[in-house]
């Protein structure tokens, strides 16, 4: 499979997101003048959260008293139950809001950001690129916005220049200037951190001869030095003092790390790779694959870590023969780099992060590839957490059933076939512009006079 993210970040990314117009008490404003030159604070929450309903207020004087008259403009993005909750829960804020009706553009923001929970408060800089998808705990440490807009200070920055060796030797920049650093987040208090750690330790023993420009660096959760101590005695890798906890907190902010053993791996340049590096040791246990920045397609039988978290082409092909797997991914290969080059260029990588449920549906696509009806002619999926929420059909259980279609044939017409279904949708047609619903194929490719393709059993 390969990821196709929204890399688009300019003026009219806040019409895109937003449509063309806003609303604003009880009148409507247009998108584009509103929020022009403005950095935008999107505000996900609803008035039957408890919590919401206790940050709104504050939220709400410190946009009146300092963030408003700074360049800041809110936009709420209601989770609310009915328009009758929105209008009330509305009337209590100072800013703009994404009209109720527009459910379909509420799922999508919710989807883009990767909303876990409310309240989420995500701040856009001008151009509309992210600032920081935690912009709750940035505006709540700085109700004056005296560091407006809260841009986080660079890698090279937050990583420092002082670190400690074996026998808490004092180390310098030097240790890890020009390297490629793997964070690793972890704490002896973990049972999965203790697991994990001896395999990590075991790898880099064996791979750091042939990668002198990777280092690993201990940034420690233990709950005081001692542990700290015995713990960073059984690694052969360097760490941050463990009195700098300031440092640690920062680095773990900016790596996005929700649980531990957590290994992020970050470029020469300071940006990351992957926030999800516990799997190289096995992945790649000689290093042959170092620096591991994203493959263009990756193996869904290995890697499914992050195929929710922005659109996904993920085809089922292990069960046909090898000539035709060859030829698909042969097509496939292109398509992928360009998606991939054009991301890069503007600094979006897809999260290394996955959703269980998703994975455990696409684990069995798997093996429905290899066993099933498609196992000779392969099948693909267009697979992106928005999709499933916009479903209506289930399993009878309230999960949506996955579509399958078949890819086409010749691979050629791969490129169009792509192109299609990463086209954005026209809201007010509920689909792509110029499409036209496929036909349902057998297995073998002929036409079976049906407009849809078969759901996933």
């Amino acid at each position: 499979f390969f990821f196709a993210p929204d890399f688009t970040h300019n003026m009219t990314a806040f019409v895109s997101l937003f449509g063309e117009e806003l609303a604003s008490g009880t009148e409507t404003v247009q998108t584009a003048e509103v929020l022009d030159g403005k950095v935008v604070g999107i505000y996900f929450s609803a008035h039957w959260c408890p919590p919401c309903r206790g940050f709104t207020p504050k939220l709400a004087e410190w946009y009146t008293q300092s963030y408003q008259a700074k360049g800041m403009e809110i936009v709420f993005v209601s989770s609310d139950r009915g328009e009758e909750a929105f209008n009330d829960y509305f009337a209590e804020m100072p800013w703009k809001a994404l009209p109720f009706a527009d459910r379909e553009r509420k799922e999508a923001l919710s989807t883009k950001f990767k909303v876990q929970g409310i309240p989420t408060f995500v701040i856009l800089g001008t151009d509309g690129s992210i600032i920081t998808k935690d912009g709750r705990s940035a505006v709540t440490a700085d109700p004056k916005g005296e560091d407006f807009p809260w841009k986080p200070k660079p890698f090279h920055e937050l990583i420092g220049d002082a670190f400690v060796g074996q026998g808490k030797a004092p180390l310098d920049q030097s240790a890890v200037e020009g390297k490629v650093l793997g964070l690793y987040f972890s704490a002896h208090w973990c049972p999965p951190c203790r697991g994990f750690t001896p395999k990590l330790a075991e790898w880099y023993k064996a791979v750091k001869e042939t990668l002198p420009d990777f280092e690993i660096v201990f940034a420690s959760s233990d709950r005081d030095e001692g542990s700290f101590d015995e713990y960073f005695a059984e690694m052969p890798w360097i760490a941050l003092p463990y009195a700098d906890r300031k440092r640690k907190e920062a680095l773990s902010t900016l790596c996005g790390v929700e649980g531990i053993p957590t290994l992020a791996i970050i470029d020469k340049d300071g940006r990351i790779i992957t926030t999800n590096g516990r799997g190289i040791p096995e992945m790649d246990p000689e290093g042959k694959q170092f620096p591991w920045y994203p493959k263009p397609i990756k193996d869904l039988a290995h890697e499914q870590d992050g195929v929710d978290d922005c659109p996904s082409l993920v085809v089922l092909m292990d069960g046909a023969d090898q000539e035709t797997r060859d030829a698909i991914t042969a097509a496939l290969e292109p398509i992928a780099k360009e998606y991939q080059e054009k991301a890069k260029a503007s600094g979006v990588w897809p999260a290394e992060g996955g959703n269980w449920w998703l994975e455990k549906r696409l684990g069995q696509c798997y093996k429905m590839a290899v066993t099933g009806s498609y196992k000779t002619a392969g099948a693909a999926l267009m697979a992106s957490r928005s999709r499933w929420n916009r479903t209506a059909r289930n399993d009878g259980a309230g999960r949506p059933l996955l579509p399958l279609n078949h890819i086409p044939r010749p691979p050629s017409g791969m490129a169009r076939f792509v192109s299609d279904r990463l086209r954005p949708r026209d809201p007010a047609l509920g689909q792509r512009p110029g499409m036209t619903k496929p036909t349902r194929r057998s297995p073998d490719g002929r036409a079976r006079g049906s407009p849809r393709s078969p759901p996933l059993p």
